[in-house]
C-alpha cells in the first residue's frame, strides 16, 4: 500500500504538534518513512488544485474583495532545505531564513467570510519572479482564468508601487493601499514641490472626506484619493485609492480593516496545518507539503462554517474527543 495525497492531508489534519515524516510513519500501520518520502517526492501539486477544491465553497459577491500579502515560513534553523532564503519577516520583525509565500484571498464583504484562492512560492532563483510579479500573475488569473466576481483589490504598503497600481486600474478594479510616510506626493497642483505624505496639511473636511493628490513618478495628470486614517494614538495610515468618488474616511478605514483577514489566515495556516514544520530538503517535497497544508486549511474552514465553530475548535476538538474517551 502506497500513501496518497489524501493520506498525507489526513495526517496533517490529525496531528497536533509533530508533522514530520518520521512521526507520520511511527503512527501509521502500513506506511514506512521511505514510502511517505517517495510520495512527497513524486507528486506535483500546484496552486490550481487549491482553487479546484475551494471554488464550490465560495460565496461570491459582486462587491467582493481580493487581498494580496506575503508570509514567511520560518526555517531559521535549517541549513540545507531548498527554497529557503534570507528575507524579512513581519512576524519576527527582522530578517530570517524561510520560504516566502505570496497569498491571494477572496473575501465576501457582506458575510466577512474568506477563502484562499491562489498562492505562489517566492523563488527568484528558480523562476526569476519578484513578489510583485506573482501578485500581477495571480490577479490576471483571477480575472481571465478563474473569472471571479470582485471589484476591489486590497494590499499592503510594500505592494503600493506605480506599476502594480496602474495595472490594477488597467483591469478596471479599485484598489486601497497604504503609503509609506516618506512617499512623495503633491496636493497643490504645480504650485508647490512634492513633500512627504506625512507632512501634508489637512482641513477638517479633508480629514473626513479625503483629498485628491498626485504621487511622484505617476503620469502627469494621474490623480488618486488620499485618506488620513488614524489607527491608534501612535499610528496613522495614509491610504490611497483610485476610486475618486470615495468621500468617506470611515468607509476607507472599514475597507482597510478587511485587509487583516489575510493576517488571520496566515496565523491559522501556521498554527493548525504544520505548514512550517516539514523538514524535507528537496524543493518538490516542500512544495507538495505546502499544497497539502493549504488543502487542510480549506477542509478545516469548510467544516468550521458548516458546524458554526471556529477553525481552532475543529482542529483541537480531535484531541478533545481522544481525552474524553480516555477519561471515561
Amino acid at each position: 500500500m502506497q500513501p496518497t495525497r489524501i493520506d498525507y492531508c489526513q495526517f496533517l489534519l490529525s496531528s497536533q504538534l509533530n508533522f514530520t515524516l518520521t512521526h507520520h510513519a511511527d503512527h501509521h500501520a502500513y506506511f514506512s518513512h521511505d514510502a511517505i518520502n517517495r510520495y512527497l517526492s513524486g507528486d506535483k501539486l500546484t496552486s490550481q488544485l487549491i482553487f479546484e477544491n475551494v471554488r464550490s465553497q465560495i460565496d461570491f459577491s459582486p462587491n467582493g474583495y481580493v487581498i494580496f500579502d506575503d508570509s514567511v515560513l520560518d526555517k531559521n534553523f535549517s541549513t540545507r532545505i531548498e527554497l529557503v532564503r534570507r528575507q524579512y519577516s513581519g512576524n519576527a520583525h527582522g530578517i530570517i531564513k524561510g520560504i516566502g509565500l505570496v497569498n491571494c484571498l477572496y473575501i465576501n464583504p457582506e458575510s466577512g467570510d474568506y477563502w484562499i484562492i491562489d498562492y505562489r512560492i517566492f523563488d527568484p532563483d528558480g523562476d526569476g519572479k519578484t513578489k510583485l510579479d506573482h501578485v500581477q500573475d495571480m490577479l490576471t488569473h483571477a480575472i481571465a482564468e478563474k473569472k471571479l466576481s470582485f471589484t476591489t483589490v486590497l494590499m499592503d504598503t510594500w505592494y503600493a508601487t506605480k506599476d502594480l497600481m496602474l495595472f490594477i486600474e488597467s483591469v478596471d478594479k479599485i484598489y486601497y493601499c497604504p503609503l509609506r510616510n516618506n512617499r512623495l506626493v503633491d496636493d497643490s497642483g504645480p504650485a508647490a514641490p512634492y513633500q512627504h505624505v506625512s507632512a501634508l496639511q489637512w482641513t477638517q473636511q479633508e480629514q473626513s472626506q479625503g483629498k485628491t493628490i498626485k504621487i511622484k513618478g505617476f503620469p502627469k495628470q494621474h490623480k488618486v484619493k488620499l485618506f488620513r486614517v488614524v489607527v491608534s494614538t501612535n499610528r496613522t495610515d495614509w491610504v490611497v485609492t483610485n476610486d475618486l468618488a470615495q468621500d468617506s474616511t470611515d468607509a476607507t478605514q472599514q475597507a482597510c480593516r478587511t485587509r487583516w483577514k489575510i493576517e488571520q489566515f496566515h496565523r491559522e495556516l501556521k498554527q493548525l496545518t504544520g505548514v512550517e514544520k516539514c523538514q524535507c530538503r528537496k524543493a518538490r517535497m516542500q512544495r507538495n507539503h505546502i499544497a497539502c497544508a493549504m488543502l487542510v486549511w480549506v477542509r478545516l474552514m469548510e467544516v468550521a462554517r458548516k458546524t458554526k465553530q471556529t477553525i481552532y475548535q475543529i482542529k483541537h476538538g480531535l484531541m478533545g474527543d481522544y481525552l474524553r474517551q480516555e477519561l471515561r
